[in-house]
């Protein structure tokens, strides 16, 4: 989705790879493929690199890392703040311009915390103090930027059960389900992808991502749920006012 909607900006330069797992933390891909839990599923896409290769290439402006959930979990037991510097270090060492990421996730729907609250608190405790600033404060890291995947869902979430969102009513609107109509209360379904979509554009090419097209495929190439047409413009503007009011995103207005 994010693919498509750089090139939708004028962005034809446009183009990634990547190294998945199935909630693998970054120690884990550090240690190598046998360590990833669903590494060889997960990475049979064309745009499979992997990681150590990619980043010594040098040839990438953007790094995204991101960290498996429970983020106390990874944080605890899976030296996360060492590993995000091992991989923020390996990609300034090929390419010193390269812009490091760090993308905010989110919880489960029913955190025993309560939802919104893990994504109210974490973001100081969990993503900023303990990881970046951790890991920044480590010879040759420099700075690394948050991707807000958490604080946008969030937001999201408060604006649509508040009515501001036409034709959105509660959070699980966002959520896949499965072929029983169950909620599952951590994976997207295609509108809580399209919007963490808007929200890596916005964060990467520092660009408002409103007038962009809601209508998408999937990357199986299906064509993928869209919002309703008036909900569009409300939350690609929501996503640029979060992405634009943190400091921590390296988004200027």
């Amino acid at each position: 989705m994010l693919e498509q909607l750089a090139k939708a900006a004028g962005r034809a330069d446009h183009r990634h790879a990547s190294q998945l797992g199935w909630g693998a933390s970054l120690d884990q891909h550090r240690q190598g493929a046998g360590a990833v839990p669903g590494f060889t599923e997960e990475n049979a896409h064309p745009n499979h690199r992997p990681a150590a290769e990619a980043l010594a290439s040098g040839g990438y402006d953007a790094v995204v890392l991101t960290e498996m959930v429970e983020i106390r979990d990874a944080i605890r037991y899976h030296d996360s703040a060492e590993a995000l510097a091992h991989w923020t270090v390996a990609a300034r060492a090929a390419n010193p311009k390269a812009r490091v990421y760090l993308y905010e996730t989110w919880h489960r729907l029913d955190d025993a915390e309560g939802w919104l609250a893990r994504i109210d608190a974490d973001l100081i405790r969990a993503w900023r103090d303990a990881l970046m600033r951790v890991a920044m404060a480590q010879p040759e890291v420099g700075t690394i930027y948050l991707i807000p995947g958490g604080q946008i869902l969030g937001a999201a979430v408060r604006a649509i059960e508040a009515g501001e969102v036409p034709g959105l009513s509660r959070r699980e609107d966002l959520f896949s389900r499965d072929v029983s109509g169950v909620v599952d209360t951590i994976h997207l379904n295609d509108l809580g992808a399209y919007l963490i979509a808007l929200t890596h554009f916005a964060t990467l090419y520092q660009q408002s991502p409103e007038g962009l097209p809601h209508a998408l495929l999937r990357a199986d190439g299906e064509v993928a749920t869209a919002l309703p047409e008036q909900a569009v413009l409300p939350l690609q503007t929501l996503v640029w006012k979060v992405a634009s009011s943190y400091a921590l995103t390296g988004v200027a207005i």
